[in-house]
C-alpha cells in the first residue's frame, strides 16, 4: 500500500501533524491514524424524504469499516430534494458536485462511500468523486416498497401524473385522488418506478461503482443493511489496493451503462448525468452514443412508466445482474467493478425468476430498432427544430404518434402555460403538437421536469390522454407520453424552438431521428423570439443562479459548467497551518 493520503495531515512530528492529531483524538488511538480514513458521504437530510433513512446506512458502511480496519468517518454533504427544492433540484446539481467536490479534497480522507438516493444526489456525488479521483463506491439508497391503490399498483410518481390527469378529465374524485398518496408512498426509499432515482442506481451498477447486485435493493430490506456494511469493508481494500474511481469508470464501463438503461427503460435525465459524470473524467460521451448503442438493446423490464410494475418486483424477479445477464453479449467484457473484478463475471447462473417482469431476450418487451421501427432505448432526435439534438423515450411513448404532423399550439413560459391549457377558446386539436420553451439551463434557469405537459382538459374530456409535447426542459423519470425533450440549443440560447409560432407544423419521425419544423428557412430568418418569451427567460443579479447561467452548458453536453469539467485530481494547492 502507498502511502495514506490523510498521512499528508497526521504524519510527521512537527506542529501541522499535531494540531490535526489533537482536533481528531477525541477517543482514536495513537494508530488510529495510520489506518485508512474512509469519508462516508451522506446525503441524507430530513428535507430529502428518500434519503431520510441513509444516516441509518451510514453507521452499517461505518462498521464495515471498522472491521476491515479503517477508521469510518461520516461526511454530511449537500442533499437534494427532487420533490421540495425550489425552481427545479437540476438548478443545485452541479453546486452540490462542486461543493463536495471541495469537501473531498481539502479534508484528510484516502476514500469514499458514496451514499445517495434521490434523482440528483447519485450524479453529484459521482461528479464530485470523478474530479478529486481517489477510491470511490456507491450504496444506492435503495426504492421504497411497491404501492397500491384500489387493487391495483402505484408507481411513485407515475400514480401522481395518471391521476391528476383522471381528476381533470372527471373520472376521479378529488376526495380519491388526494387520499391515494397515502397508498403510494409506504416506506423509507426512493421512487419504486424506474425513474430516475432508481435509474442512477441501475447506472451506478453498470459503471462498475457499487458491489454487483446492491442497485435495486428495497431500503426497507434488512440485506441493503448488510450490503452497506460489506461496502464499508470494500472501501478499505480499495484505499489499500490502490484502485480509484478512474480505474472503474472507462469510456466502455459508460457505454455498458447505456447498455443497462435501456434494457431496463430507464430515465431520460440518464443522458444529462452519465454525460456530466464523463465530463469530469475527461472522457467524451455523447448523444451519438447514446443512439448508437440504444438502438442495439431490447426493452427487457416490465416496470412503469414504460410497464406494469415497480423495483421491488424486479429485486425479486432477479433484479439488474438477470437482466445484464440476457444482454450479455452486447457488454463491454473489460471493465471492473469496484472489486477489481469485471463486470460480466457476475452474470453467470443469474437466473429471471419471474419473466413477467423481466424478459428475455428472445421475447423482449421491446424489439432492438430495425427498419423503420423506433426501438427500446433513448433515441436522439435531429432537424432544423433541434440543430444540437433532442431526445425522446419510445418505450414511455404512445406508438402510433411516433411518427406525427401536428399544427404547434406554442407557450411561452411554464405560466404561459397553467394560465392557458385549460382555456375552452384555445385553438388545438388531439393532433396538435404542444410546445413549450423557455425551460432550459439557461432560460428557466435549471431546467426544470415540466416537459410532459398536462395534457387541455377539452382533449381529455373526449378520452385521449396522450399528446405529442416538444419542450426544450426535462420530464421526471417517473412521467411517460409522447414526448421530445432536451431540445438543444434551447430557446434562451438562441435556439430554434424560440421562433415557433402557433400553427406551424411539426413533423416528428423517430424511427428515422427526426423532428423537423416545417417552415420555409427564409422565414425562420427573418422571425425574432417573441417579447413574451424574452420576457420570461431567468436574469438573475447575484449568487449561485447569476454565476449557473454565466457558465452552463447545453443539455446536448450534460448541463454542467464550463470551468467544472475535467478533473482536478486529490491534490490541495496549499497547507493549512
Amino acid at each position: 500500500m502507498t502511502q495514506l493520503r490523510s498521512q499528508q495531515w497526521y504524519g510527521g512530528e512537527g506542529r501541522d501533524g499535531y494540531l490535526h492529531r489533537a482536533w481528531m483524538r477525541r477517543g482514536v488511538a495513537d494508530d488510529g491514524f495510520t489506518k485508512p480514513q474512509i469519508a462516508i458521504a451522506n446525503t441524507a437530510s430530513d428535507l430529502t424524504p428518500c434519503n431520510m433513512h441513509l444516516d441509518e446506512v451510514s453507521l452499517a458502511v461505518k462498521a464495515g469499516v471498522a472491521e476491515a480496519g479503517g477508521i469510518g468517518l461520516d461526511l454530511p454533504v449537500v442533499s437534494l430534494g427532487e420533490t421540495l427544492v425550489r425552481p427545479t433540484a437540476m438548478l443545485w446539481r452541479n453546486m452540490a458536485a462542486m461543493a463536495m467536490e471541495e469537501m473531498f479534497r481539502a479534508n484528510p480522507i484516502d476514500g469514499l462511500v458514496l451514499l445517495g438516493g434521490c434523482d440528483k444526489t447519485i450524479p453529484a456525488l459521482l461528479m464530485a468523486a470523478a474530479s478529486v479521483g481517489i477510491p470511490a463506491v456507491v450504496v444506492p439508497g435503495g426504492p421504497m416498497m411497491n404501492g397500491m391503490f384500489r387493487g391495483k399498483r402505484m408507481g411513485c410518481g407515475t400514480g401522481v401524473w395518471q391521476l391528476s390527469e383522471e381528476v381533470r378529465a372527471g373520472t376521479l374524485s378529488q376526495e380519491a385522488f388526494l387520499a391515494s398518496d397515502r397508498s403510494m408512498i409506504r416506506s423509507k426509499g426512493h421512487c419504486n418506478t424506474m425513474g430516475t432515482a432508481s435509474t442512477m442506481a441501475v447506472m451506478a451498477e453498470a459503471l462498475g461503482m457499487t458491489i454487483p447486485g446492491t442497485a435495486g435493493t428495497p431500503a426497507p430490506d434488512s440485506r441493503l443493511l448488510e450490503a452497506a456494511t460489506a461496502t464499508g469493508a470494500l472501501a478499505v481494500d480499495l484505499v489499500r489496493e490502490g484502485r480509484t474511481i478512474g480505474d472503474v469508470l472507462t469510456k466502455e464501463a459508460f457505454e455498458n451503462a447505456i447498455v443497462a438503461i435501456a434494457a431496463c427503460g430507464g430515465s431520460t435525465n440518464s443522458v444529462i448525468h452519465l454525460m456530466a459524470i464523463a465530463g469530469r473524467l475527461g472522457i467524451e460521451l455523447t448523444l451519438e452514443d447514446f443512439d448508437r448503442i440504444g438502438a442495439t438493446v431490447p426493452l427487457l423490464v416490465n416496470l412503469q412508466p414504460a410497464g406494469a410494475f415497480l423495483m421491488e418486483d424486479l429485486y425479486n424477479a432477479g433484479g439488474l445482474l438477470a437482466v445484464l445477464a440476457q444482454v450479455r453479449d452486447l457488454l463491454h467484457p473489460e471493465p471492473i467493478t469496484v472489486t477489481g473484478r469485471p463486470l460480466v463475471d457476475y452474470l453467470d447462473d443469474q437466473p429471471i425468476w419471474d419473466p413477467q417482469v423481466i424478459a428475455t431476450r428472445e421475447a423482449p418487451l421491446i424489439p432492438a430498432a430495425g427498419e423503420g421501427t423506433a426501438g427500446a432505448g433513448i433515441a436522439v432526435l435531429r432537424g432544423n427544430l433541434a440543430p444540437n439534438g433532442a431526445i425522446i423515450k419510445p418505450a414511455a411513448a404512445t406508438g402510433e404518434l411516433l411518427v406525427h404532423r401536428g399544427r404547434a399550439v406554442v407557450f411561452d413560459s411554464i405560466e404561459d402555460f397553467h394560465a392557458r391549457v385549460d382555456d375552452p377558446d384555445l385553438d388545438v386539436t388531439p393532433d396538435s403538437v404542444l410546445i413549450l420553451r423557455g425551460c432550459g439551463p439557461m432560460g428557466y434557469p435549471g431546467m426544470p421536469e415540466v416537459s410532459n405537459l398536462p395534457l387541455p382538459q377539452k382533449i381529455l374530456a373526449t378520452g385521449v390522454r396522450d399528446m405529442v409535447r416538444i419542450c426544450d426542459g426535462r420530464m421526471s423519470g417517473t412521467a411517460y407520453g409522447t414526448v421530445v425533450l432536451h431540445v438543444s440549443p434551447e430557446a434562451a440560447a438562441g435556439g430554434p424552438l424560440g421562433l415557433v409560432q402557433d400553427g406551424d407544423e411539426i413533423v416528428l419521425d423517430v424511427p428515422n431521428r427526426s423532428l423537423v419544423l416545417d417552415v420555409p428557412e427564409a422565414e425562420l430568418a427573418a422571425r425574432t423570439p417573441s417579447a413574451a418569451l424574452v420576457a420570461g427567460f431567468a436574469k438573475p443579479t447575484r449568487g449561485w443562479e447569476r454565476l449557473y447561467i454565466d457558465h452552463v452548458q447545453g443539455a446536448d453536453t450534460g448541463a454542467d459548467l464550463d470551468f467544472l469539467v475535467g478533473a482536478s485530481g486529490a491534490e490541495v494547492a496549499r497547507e493549512s497551518h
